[in-house]
Parts: C-alpha cells; structure tokens; sequence
C-alpha cells in the first residue's frame, strides 16, 4: 500500500458516524490520494455516494461483501 492510499475502518459505526470520520480524513489527506473506507451501516451507501458527489470528489469505486460496503474515493480537491 502506498503512502497516498489511507484506510478507514467505518464498520461497526452508524448514520452519521461514517461521513463524518469520512470527512475527517478526506479533509487531511492531499489532493490526488485515494481512500479507502470500509462501512456496513446500510445507510452509508447513499451517505457517503452523495456527500463525496456534493463536495466534488471521485468516486472511483463501490462495491459490496455481505453486509460490507468498500468505497474507493479520491481527494479532487
């Protein structure tokens, strides 16, 4: 894992907690690094799809396991 690629563990956590901890990290990292957070509170598919499509950064993939949901975003700006 490369230094511009950072995790966060949201599972376990609910609305509103995984965009918030989302946010807080996204908000420390430099433009162009990826994140990558992993949340299983149902509601966090459309929070954090949304929150990241309302603060203009990329969202470049979702995907599910079970009960786990993996997004891959990218600091734009």
């Amino acid at each position: 894992m490369s230094e511009s690629e950072k995790k966060l563990d949201a599972t376990g956590l609910f609305c509103p907690e995984p965009v918030f901890r989302t946010k807080i990290e996204i908000e420390r990292m430099q433009v162009g690094e990826t994140l990558t957070v992993s949340a299983d509170d149902p509601a966090a598919e459309e929070d954090i799809s949304r929150w990241v499509q309302r603060q203009g950064h990329e969202l470049l993939d979702m995907s599910k396991d079970g009960n786990t949901i993996t997004f891959q975003i990218k600091k734009v700006k």
